[in-house]
Order: C-alpha cells, then sequence, then structure tokens
C-alpha cells in the first residue's frame, strides 16, 4: 500500500539525491535502542600509523626514516608523538578523550591490494572469505542481530554505499546524482507548501540542508576544511536525534611519494572532522564513540620519493567522550630488523576488529559470544583493552 510515509521516505531520498552529488565518500547513519553513539571513519588509501602517531622513543625508527622522522612532531609522552597536523585533537588527547592502537590489522596479507584491504576490513571476516564474495558488513550484522533497530534515519550521502553497513538489517540509503540548486524563492515556496505538514516539511530541511553542506564545500576546501567537515556536522546533527550510529570515509592516504607535503592533508581532514563531531554533537560527545580505521599501514622504511609504500600493521584512532583516553593500548612490537613483517613493515600485535568489538561491547553491553560468531565471525576478541569508559 502507498502510504504516506512510505511516500515521504521515496521524496527525501530524491531530494536529497539530487542534493549532495560532488560528495566523494558517502555518510551512512542508523538509528538503534541506545544512548549511546558510534561513529566508524573509514580512511581509504592506507594510513601511515607511524607517521600519524610517531614512535620517536624506538631506537630504529629515526634510521628508518631519516627525512619523515626529522620534521616536527607534538610529544605526548617519552616514546609517542603527533604528527603536528592533528594538534586540533590534542586537547582530546589532553582531556582523556583520544587513544591510539598502533600495530593493528585485519587478517590481510601481503597482497596490498586497496580494493581487498578495505573489502575485508568492511566485511569484518578473515581471509576465508574472498573480498569481491563480501555482501554485508561488521555493523549490518551487529544491527541484524540485536531487536529494537530502525532504518527511520538512516543516510547514505556521496557516490557509493558503505560495505560496513551493507546487508539485510534495515538502512536507508540515498545516492545522490546531481546538485539540488534552489533559488530562494523556490525555498521559501517549499517552506510554505509545507509548513503545516511536519513529516514532508523534515524531510525537505534535510534535503535543503545536505544541499548548503555541499555547497559550501567548495569554499571549506579552499580553506582547509575539506569536504569530510560538512559530512561529520551532517552526521553530528543526526545523532543529536534518533540516529545512533554513523559511518563515513576520508579519501587521500595513499602516500607513495611526497608524504611530507600529501599526509598533512589528509590528517587535518581526520582532525577538523573529529572536532565537527565534538562541537556539533554538545553534550552527547560523552556518550559518543569515534573509531577511525584504515586498510592496512605502510612500510616501515621511508622509500626514494619521500613517501612510503603498502605495508601491513597500521594504527587506529579512538576519540570522544565515551573514550578512556590519553593512552596508547596494545602491544608494541618495536621497529629493528628481526621485528619487522616480512622485513618491511610494522609487525601487527592486535587484530583492528577486536579493538572495534571490544567498543561496541562497552558501548551497547553485547555478548562476547555474538561478536566472535556474529559481527566478526571466527575473531578471538581475546583480553579487553579497556578502551570504554
Amino acid at each position: 500500500m502507498l502510504t504516506r510515509r512510505f511516500f515521504l521516505r521515496g521524496a527525501a531520498a530524491v531530494g536529497c539525491s539530487a542534493a549532495a552529488a560532488p560528495l566523494v565518500t558517502p555518510v551512512t547513519l542508523l538509528a538503534a535502542p541506545w544512548e549511546q553513539r558510534l561513529v566508524v571513519i573509514i580512511l581509504r588509501g592506507a594510513m601511515d600509523g607511524i607517521d600519524a602517531l610517531r614512535p620517536l622513543g624506538d631506537p630504529a625508527y629515526a634510521g628508518l626514516r631519516p627525512t619523515l622522522a626529522a620534521e616536527a612532531a607534538t610529544g605526548l609522552d617519552n616514546f609517542w608523538a603527533l604528527h603536528p597536523a592533528l594538534d586540533p585533537i590534542l586537547p582530546l588527547w589532553q582531556a582523556g578523550e583520544l587513544a591510539f592502537a598502533p600495530a593493528v590489522s585485519t587478517p590481510y596479507r601481503d597482497k596490498r591490494s586497496h580494493f581487498d584491504g578495505q573489502a575485508l576490513l568492511e566485511a569484518g571476516t578473515g581471509t576465508d572469505l574472498a573480498p569481491g564474495q563480501a555482501r554485508d558488513g561488521w555493523l549490518n550484522r551487529m544491527l541484524g542481530a540485536i531487536p529494537g533497530t530502525t532504518a527511520e534515519t538512516a543516510y547514505a550521502i556521496g557516490q557509493d554505499g558503505l560495505l560496513v553497513l551493507a546487508g539485510q538489517a534495515g538502512v536507508l540509503r540515498w545516492s545522490p546524482e546531481a546538485r539540488l540548486t534552489l533559488s530562494p524563492q523556490s525555498r521559501l515556496l517549499i517552506e510554505h507548501m509545507y509548513h503545516d505538514d511536519v513529516l514532508f516539511r523534515d524531510a525537505g530541511g534535510q534535503a535543503m540542508t545536505i544541499a548548503d553542506a555541499v555547497a559550501g564545500e567548495d569554499d571549506m576546501a579552499g580553506a582547509g576544511a575539506g569536504p569530510a567537515v560538512p559530512l561529520a556536522a551532517f552526521a553530528a546533527e543526526r545523532l543529536k536525534e534518533e540516529t545512533r550510529i554513523a559511518a563515513f570515509s576520508i579519501a587521500g592516504w595513499d602516500t607513495h611519494r611526497d608524504q611530507a607535503r600529501v599526509l598533512p592533508r589528509a590528517l587535518t581532514q581526520l582532525a577538523r572532522a573529529i572536532v565537527t563531531l565534538r562541537d556539533g554533537l554538545g553534550p552527547v560527545w560523552e556518550r559518543t564513540a569515534v573509531l577511525a580505521m584504515t586498510e592496512f599501514g605502510r612500510t616501515a622504511r621511508e622509500n626514494g620519493t619521500g613517501g612510503t609504500d603498502h605495508g601491513t600493521g597500521g594504527t587506529l584512532f579512538a576519540a570522544g567522550g565515551a573514550i578512556r583516553g590519553g593512552r596508547v593500548i596494545g602491544r608494541w612490537p618495536g621497529l629493528a630488523e628481526a621485528d619487522l613483517y616480512a622485513g618491511r613493515d610494522v609487525m601487527p600485535t592486535a587484530d583492528v576488529r577486536a579493538v572495534a568489538g571490544w567498543a561496541m561491547r562497552g558501548l551497547f553491553g553485547l555478548d562476547r559470544g555474538l561478536i566472535e560468531a556474529t559481527v566478526f565471525p571466527g575473531l578471538d576478541l581475546g583480553s579487553d583493552p579497556g578502551l570504554v569508559a
């Protein structure tokens, strides 16, 4: 039956589809029956974890990176230092709302394909499933296993969907194809037409909100903010309402050459996205965890063009008022020749899925067996790192 509510969903999807075409990365949001919020940011392109979070106290670091290690960094303690592009989130570290998990990875090894690595990261499976066969993501499987979740406020803004939230659980997706350009007169007409109809009025308002974010994207990018900021701002607005889970991606992490010039732009995007979430969420930030993860890390050695190549062990960022921060969790393997994976990469000492799994258990009280059997099939969570306060 064609109901008014069904038609609203279609109208909202069309309006927002027209609104957000230029966004390169999607944002997906989903309502759930908790007060806690979870934001997952996929860093596409393999972030260099030991440039973002530098193990300056490791005696081998400077020798492996004679150029990159010589750059200025912001000390966190007597071992770790933060890339200066991440200084905007330094207050979160000082407030105990920012933590890092270095030397983490999925089970993916050696082939170092972005496509395969990202598919396995978002599918949350082991290497027993070919990346091309992945049909659902770990966030979607979690939602499908918990009663009471809804898709009332689920959004996807951008050209592509996110595998991490793909699957049988209901998630509305808005796949934009063109800009929504409205004159002031057209906006007034829409507002008058739907003033007394709450459902249509709100749908139209959401479409225009996204359109405004897209229209301001170029200006923000010119100021160094970039497309991640309007995505994070829109996510924060929805997370203050019914939405409990949000996911979006940030690209630009593939730094084969000239890393000292390329990486700061991507790190600035990430830092500003996190700050935007904090500022936009207000008091809700205290119940929020933000996890930023990448498909794999980069080589321990810098190459001859001032960059780094595809590696293995990477670094996960965790931010939010729900995070027990101000610390680096997990075991650091070291960078001596004998400690490297395949003689070239940071050796993984933890599964990035386990870090995410413990975060979900801490936030939502999920059963350990559910996480290991359904959310991340076959995963052994290991011991609790105490990431969530």
